[in-house]
């Protein structure tokens, strides 16, 4: 079931209709106001409708929200060498850019209308109905996704949360900083101990998705709500805390969850596929051929007509399938597959073939019968999808029709109606791995298994105890091996890179640096080496404190209380990390 939109423009500013005493009142069912709505349970059912609206906007994952941080990370650059990816990619993005800046905009309109229900749901959870507790339950779960994004794309963003204490949506933009503080990472902790304190409250509030039946698809659930607490709790290394509530998801307290049979089946469109068992938590589109006939870029979006699918096809698809072709695939990516481990039966992994669009031998029968169909034309060796026709690349194929053969071209816009799952059960399974190996310092043989249970997915062998003496190599088997072939392309790569220091350290950039490898017109295939020859790196531009982005310098023009963040100032963040205490794992050779 698909949360379908609800037109709701009212939730953008809503007024307040005043009159003379002397006068006859009026109410104008069509024109609602703070007075007149929200007192009801339906009005409060309708206002959640519009919280889930708002993140399929094109600042929060219809499109650039989305595809800046997969930029970020060391999986993706900018193909088409232009707008505003470019430096997104290169990590020193300006204080003006007016483009990266609606992720921003476009996250603060989520939490005005959250802010809304919230605040009319009251504080005290004792008194709400069960119907009630749904409500401010899904907000406030949207609310931590919103200042969790917010926190990892701009690190101190301005923390409001109760409606009635500003007028306007610039009264959102307050002051980012106590008095006297300028360090933008005091607020982000602020911003994080708020992100945790609404997803476990939602936590206590939301039904499994067990529980929620029918109800529960496409909605925020306990479950939702236990993950993204799992990953805000690791973003400042509470591991233990995290661990906890990851194994009580593998337990099955908050509904029951496991992988799909097939990868692929994440990233296809239809309800055979779409909030499966996989499946935390996913931003529902319009499939192809339900949708309407309006791309609204703005974030008001209430054309009765609008689209409501994303633009993440466009980005990622090759030229010949009409895309914009602006994205691609790291060239490190693509090795890492085809020299890592293969199948128990001598195959490439099978994740190659939904992640990456290259043509590959072994895809000839896959897929029942597709194998290596661009689209629904036939690939060969010598006619290989191309990214960009003048820089080259390798496709982008996860979140895009290019596997299904649903359709032969890319219709530029909001048209791609595969849901994005923003969290996925294997990523529970490799998290708890991750913290069970902080938390003990050492391997051990359960961190083993939950990775073990990823990999059987794709048929490859099991990883032995025995060959990971250290906690740093399981580790660089996690961060560089298990998460990039399970997550490739996907964002929150750039999340990981933060809290795991790598800015912060020679050798972990220096690895970067040789990820985020490129060469302009490259073969498809042709192996990269970083350090030769017209061979460059997105991670050669990048900027102390530039892991984020800026806030944009005209917010600050217009509200003097408004302070910039490290990418403002260009200060390393590296003595915030390690006043915390927090590691920076070594880089190891895993060949040894």
């Amino acid at each position: 079931m698909k949360l379908y939109k609800f037109s709701f423009a009212l939730m953008l500013g809503i007024g307040t209709l005043t009159s003379c005493s002397d006068k006859l009142e009026l109410t104008n069912p069509n024109d609602p106001t703070t007075g007149t709505f929200g007192n009801t349970t339906q009005d409060l059912e309708d206002a959640v409708i519009a919280c889930y609206h708002h993140t399929r906007m094109e600042g929060t994952y219809a499109r650039v929200g989305y595809t800046l941080e997969c930029c970020r990370g060391d999986e993706v650059w900018n193909v088409a060498q232009s707008w505003n990816h470019l430096s997104a990619d290169n990590l020193n993005v300006s204080i003006d850019n007016s483009e990266v800046a609606w992720i921003w905009r476009d996250w603060f309109y989520v939490i005005n209308i959250t802010n809304f229900v919230i605040t009319k749901c009251g504080e005290d959870d004792n008194v709400l109905s069960e119907t009630m507790k749904r409500i401010k339950g899904q907000a406030l779960f949207i609310r931590g996704l919103a200042y969790y994004n917010l926190s990892n794309f701009y690190q101190n963003p301005p923390l409001i949360l109760d409606y009635n204490s500003y007028s306007s949506l610039e009264g959102l933009y307050a002051a980012n900083h106590e008095e006297g503080e300028t360090d933008p990472n005091a607020q982000y902790d602020r911003v994080l101990d708020q992100v945790e304190k609404d997803f476990s409250e939602a936590m206590t509030l939301l039904p499994t998705r067990d529980a929620g039946g029918e109800w529960a698809k496409g909605r925020a659930t306990s479950g939702a709500a236990a993950g993204y607490y799992a990953r805000a709790l690791m973003q400042r290394h509470k591991y233990s805390q995290a661990l906890t509530v990851l194994k009580d998801i593998i337990a099955g307290n908050y509904g029951h969850y496991e992988l799909m049979k097939n990868y692929g089946d994440n990233f296809r469109e239809g309800s055979a596929y779409e909030n499966n068992a996989e499946s935390l938590y996913e931003v529902q589109f319009l499939d192809y051929g339900s949708q309407g006939s309006d791309d609204e870029w703005t974030p008001v979006n209430i054309s009765k007509n609008a689209s409501q699918g994303n633009a993440l096809e466009a980005n990622f698809a090759p030229a010949s399938t009409g895309s914009w072709q602006d994205l691609a695939a790291a060239p490190w990516l693509y090795w890492l597959f085809k020299e890592g481990d293969k199948t128990k039966d001598g195959k490439l992994d099978p994740r190659l073939y939904w992640t990456l669009g290259t043509y590959e031998t072994d895809w000839e029968t896959y897929s029942d019968g597709l194998g290596n169909m661009c689209y629904t034309e036939k690939m060969s060796d010598e006619n290989p999808a191309v990214v960009n026709t003048v820089n080259g690349g390798i496709p982008v194929a996860k979140y895009t029709n290019f596997r299904t053969g649903l359709y032969a071209s890319v219709v530029t816009g909001l048209k791609c109606g595969i849901n994005i799952r923003l969290m996925r059960y294997a990523d529970v399974l490799l998290r708890a791995a991750e913290c069970e190996n902080e938390v003990n310092g050492r391997p051990t043989q359960q961190a083993i298994d939950w990775i073990n249970e990823v990999r059987r997915r794709a048929n490859l062998n099991d990883l032995a105890l025995a060959d990971f003496k250290t906690a740093d190599k399981l580790f660089e088997q996690i961060a560089n091996v298990e998460r990039p072939k399970e997550f490739g392309c996907e964002a929150g790569r750039c999340y990981d890179l933060i809290r795991w220091g790598f800015f912060h350290d020679a050798n972990r950039l220096q690895q970067l640096k040789e990820h985020g490898a490129y060469k302009l017109a490259a073969d498809v295939k042709e192996k990269i080496v970083y350090g030769t020859s017209g061979v460059e790196s997105t991670f050669d531009k990048y900027q102390k404190g530039h892991e984020y982005f800026p806030v944009y310098q005209n917010y600050m023009n217009v509200n003097s209380s408004l302070v910039g963040n490290s990418a403002n100032k260009d200060m390393d963040n590296f003595v915030y990390f390690t006043k915390n205490g927090w590691t920076i794992h070594p880089v190891v050779d895993l060949s040894k």
